[in-house]
């Protein structure tokens, strides 16, 4: 049964310390234990990875990237030790490149916290192996979906897709580095959630239909404010480029507010 999530993960690693502006959003992230249990392994598309061609982790035994500054000391010494998924990196390259793509193995780069933060909340017994993604950097939307659909024949096999990333990521909102009326920030966040819950969601829309807005997604309400570079958007796209691929609907599994501004999850499955 395939499973694909797009999950936001937070800023650093403040999911996995009890920060309370990321409380819900813990819970949500722990609620998913049991519904990937069965998997076999698990892809994690990161936003905290970019590469000119799609990029896989090829060691069996990942180290740990901490990408991420300015936190707690214990949070550098936190440890995700699931297994890497070398054999399922060549299979997905395989796929990617019987769809036209170029991708490269990568024995070297460990876990970032796209991957552990929220892994350490949805799977702390760390027991499925893990098989991590670049995005790719040119931030092509298309490119993204079409990445995404290389992916649809590996997933077959009980393969989870895990896009990580995070709906909003206006730091400078967030922090408030940026000089924005709460309520006007707010918001343009809400409509820009309300308009990829329709897009995503919405069974009205055809899976065609649904390709073209995720592609034109800057036309959005308040897109750019949301996103003021789109590399923790992208993963969405990714993810429902394999679910297109594999005839897979979505529901939202998350749509609250995150230190004040909405953010959205979703699940797309048979």
């Amino acid at each position: 049964m395939s499973q694909i999530l797009y999950l936001p993960h937070g800023g650093g690693p403040l999911p996995l310390i009890g920060h309370p502006g990321y409380a819900r959003l813990a819970e949500m992230l722990r609620s998913l234990n049991d519904r990937i249990a069965h998997c076999k392994a698990i892809i994690v598309a990161t936003a905290h990875w970019e590469a000119p061609r799609p990029t896989l982790t090829h060691a069996a035994r990942p180290g740990m990237l901490y990408d991420y500054y300015g936190f707690p000391p214990e949070t550098y010494e936190l440890v995700y030790p699931a297994p890497g998924a070398p054999e399922l990196a060549e299979r997905a390259a395989e796929a990617m490149r019987m769809s036209g793509l170029s991708p490269l193995l990568d024995d070297q780069r460990g876990y970032d916290h796209g991957v552990f933060v929220p892994m350490m909340l949805v799977r702390p017994q760390a027991d499925i192996p893990i098989l991590q993604m670049s995005l790719l950097s040119s931030l092509d939307a298309r490119q993204h979906i079409a990445l995404g659909r290389s992916l649809a024949t590996v997933l077959a096999d009980d393969v989870c897709l895990i896009g990580s990333g995070f709906s909003f990521h206006n730091l400078g909102a967030i922090t408030g580095r940026l000089p924005v009326d709460p309520a006007r920030g707010a918001a343009m966040a809400d409509a820009f959630h309300q308009w990829m819950d329709d897009t995503v969601c919405n069974p009205q829309h055809s899976p065609a239909e649904r390709a073209e807005r995720l592609a034109g997604w800057e036309d959005a309400p308040g897109a750019r404010f949301c996103h003021p570079r789109e590399e923790h958007l992208l993963p969405l796209h990714v993810c429902f480029g394999a679910a297109q691929a594999g005839g897979l609907s979505a529901t939202q599994i998350f749509g609250e507010p995150v230190q004040g501004y909405r953010t959205s999850g979703y699940l797309w499955q048979d």
